[in-house]
């Protein structure tokens, strides 16, 4: 039997739920002093064998100066189309309209054991579907107003067990839930 692929969030957000702005901006995350805070980033992007992200995330990232990702990146969309990916990223980057469950069992067959599930819509329904292990979650001292929210209308309680939380200089805080699945 093929192992599962699991799913694996590990996201910033402001104190009020925000992770970026209505436009995608991530000019309050940016602005953050952090002093050169060890936040494991590094050995997150370590640990797992790539990313799948939505659309908004993806256009976000490439206004980086870099593109921010060393992993295959694959982009869950229905309105881009291979012309949207610069030339420099078409080895890395992929499109991909298959539901969750599907990009999941795909991925599996492909030997993907984690993935980094990036952008808030896209972890809405990561989570609904039942397809994230665990979440790393940074929440940065700054409230924003309005903006995307990590986390929508959901049909049912989803419980978590923390297993860990750090708090840096810097006024950021760092949960590590597991996320339990339903009796």
């Amino acid at each position: 039997m093929m192992e599962k692929t699991s799913g694996h969030v590990y996201m910033a957000m402001s104190l009020d739920g925000f992770v970026a702005r209505e436009d995608f901006g991530l000019d309050w995350l940016m602005k953050q002093n952090t002093g050169g805070e060890a936040h494991s980033h590094e050995a997150f992007m370590d640990s797992v064998d790539g990313v799948v992200m939505g659309s908004g995330s993806f256009r976000t990232a490439l206004n980086h100066d870099i593109w921010p990702y060393d992993k295959p990146a694959i982009v869950l969309s229905h309105s881009l189309n291979p012309r949207d990916i610069p030339d420099k990223l078409r080895d890395q980057v992929s499109l991909c309209e298959l539901s969750p469950p599907d990009v999941m069992a795909s991925l599996a067959e492909k030997g993907w054991k984690r993935v980094y599930v990036d952008g808030g819509k896209i972890v809405q329904s990561f989570l609904r579907e039942g397809l994230i292990e665990n979440m790393t979650l940074t929440l940065v001292p700054v409230l924003i107003g309005s903006g995307k929210r990590l986390f929508g209308e959901l049909e049912a309680d989803i419980d978590l067990q923390l297993l860990e939380a750090s708090s840096f200089p810097s006024g950021l805080v760092t949960t590590r839930y597991r996320v339990v699945a339903p009796a």
